[in-house]
């Protein structure tokens, strides 16, 4: 219990907040000054719309059909002093980690369709909450008998002015998403993340 109470309130304070600030703008304000705003945009979804079946959990039994297929990613706008990048999926209904994938080249201004495939060329991927033993994204599957039916997935993309330390491993267990929360609030702290932008979609659809 007392982990699970730990895990929220680090979701909360590096997810979901950040998040709930910034309602529909999803952009927060980079290095550059007050008209230099990092923002996050999707040419598979649009932001506060329903997820396409591509980006659903290919082995949901609830919505067959689904690609399992990561949504395509573009930012703009990132702080100059940028060195790293961190993407997180993140269901703030359930509170239930999607993906996570760190040290994205500072370079890197778009993440293609399917970028968290396994073994992906973009950066580290990190356990996600799903407990399968592929490191990569895997995609909405929400229980239609748990209310709220339609569950909200936010895409965060932070930059940062510094690389995260290759996440350790225990054991035959590979890092999950509560060591990259972990190293996120760390970063936070000493002042190394530079801006956050965020966009979100529903799945089911919430209409």
């Amino acid at each position: 219990m007392k982990s699970r109470i730990s895990r929220c309130l680090i979701a909360f304070s590096v997810f979901i907040a950040p998040a709930l600030g910034r309602a529909h703008g999803q952009s927060s304000m980079s290095d550059e000054g007050p008209n230099h705003r990092f923002q996050v945009t999707s040419t598979t979804f649009s932001d506060g719309d329903t997820l396409p079946l591509s980006a659903v959990y290919s082995q949901c039994s609830f919505y067959p059909g689904g690609g399992n297929r990561s949504p395509e990613l573009s930012w703009t706008n990132a702080p100059r002093h940028t060195v790293s990048f961190i993407v997180v999926a993140y269901d703030v209904t359930a509170s239930f980690t999607h993906w996570g994938l760190y040290n994205v080249a500072a370079t890197t201004t778009e993440l293609p369709e399917n970028a968290g495939v396994a073994g992906s060329s973009f950066g580290l991927e990190v356990h996600n909450d799903f407990g399968r033993t592929n490191l990569e994204y895997d995609g909405p599957c929400p229980p239609p008998s748990l209310n709220p039916p339609a569950h909200k997935y936010v895409f965060t993309v932070y930059a940062l002015d510094t690389a995260v330390p290759t996440l350790p491993t225990f054991g035959d267990f590979p890092p999950g998403a509560e060591a990259l929360f972990q190293a996120l609030i760390r970063a936070g702290r000493r002042g190394h993340i530079l801006a956050s932008a965020s966009i979100s979609g529903f799945f089911p659809s919430a209409s």
